[in-house]
């Protein structure tokens, strides 16, 4: 994995919490990635390649202006007043070569100086055993602050621990001796159409990144929400608004274009098509 810097950019050191998103279902880690990026005015610094990310360019996402930038698969952001470093991921992890990317990411998260790793990403709807919507929609979390995923300052923000996390079980012990570089239990990983139903969350980019991001010994935290395909914005804007509640940020002091102060990326104004022709009901 390699880091290149934009011309006349610098990286700030102070700048040791990293942000970024698991690709899953709805891309809603991806969303909430372009949300806070936009938000925060965060300055790009600059680009990282890795041989594991498939390809892909397109137009800025965040500017009405076409200036000539274009946006490639994993950008670098910085939030110098929020101390934060952003990355956002624009294409998919080569299919197999999940555990071989997280283990770049890692490294490279470890040499650039992170501290604290924060995860966006969400989990298919379908696969929710104990659905309890009286709260409205809720964020989950797992975090390496403890050995069953537990954190104290998660708990108090009223969020519920990813029950199905279990260190014991095959996938995620599997995860885990790959991420600490042991390759010797490769046999006991199932076949794709071996997969059980609580196979279903280690199989994950999550999980993958968490494991090697946590056997690099940094503090990692996943935020996580259900969802469904489709129309996943309001998902977007509460994955962002954990990740703020999490870092003590308070979204109201955005200079925003929409309510409570977030300003919506240029590129959501097409994400989904025009709205439909009233005429037709």
């Amino acid at each position: 994995m390699e880091f290149v810097i934009e011309q006349g950019k610098q990286p700030h050191h102070e700048c040791s919490t990293l942000i970024l998103p698991a690709l899953s279902i709805g891309n809603v880690g991806q969303l909430a990635m372009d949300l806070l990026v936009s938000s925060m005015k965060a300055e790009r610094i600059g680009y990282v390649d890795d041989p594991f990310v498939l390809p892909c360019v397109g137009n800025d996402a965040y500017g009405p202006i076409p200036c000539g930038d274009l946006a490639l698969p994993l950008e670098a952001y910085q939030s110098s007043s929020s101390r934060l470093t952003l990355l956002q991921q624009r294409s998919p992890v080569v299919k197999g070569r999940m555990v071989e990317f997280a283990k770049n990411l890692a490294n490279f998260a470890a040499a650039s100086g992170k501290k604290h790793v924060v995860l966006l990403s969400s989990l298919d709807f379908g696969k929710w055993q104990k659905i309890d919507m009286s709260s409205g929609l809720q964020i989950h979390y797992l975090s390496s602050v403890n050995p069953d995923g537990r954190e104290d300052r998660c708990e108090q923000l009223g969020w519920k621990r990813l029950q199905e996390y279990n260190p014991a079980q095959r996938c995620w012990k599997y995860l885990s001796t790959l991420a600490e570089g042991n390759t010797m239990l490769e046999s006991n990983l199932p076949f794709e159409d071996e997969l059980e139903d609580e196979d279903y969350y280690p199989s994950l980019p999550f999980a993958a990144l968490f494991s090697c991001l946590k056997a690099k010994g940094l503090k990692v935290t996943c935020l996580l929400c259900y969802c469904s395909e489709g129309d996943n914005i309001q998902d977007a804007f509460q994955l962002a608004e954990a990740a703020c509640r999490l870092l003590g940020l308070n979204p109201s002091t955005f200079p925003g274009n929409g309510s409570g102060g977030w300003v919506i990326p240029f590129s959501w104004q097409t994400v989904y098509g025009p709205p439909p022709d009233m005429s037709i009901f």
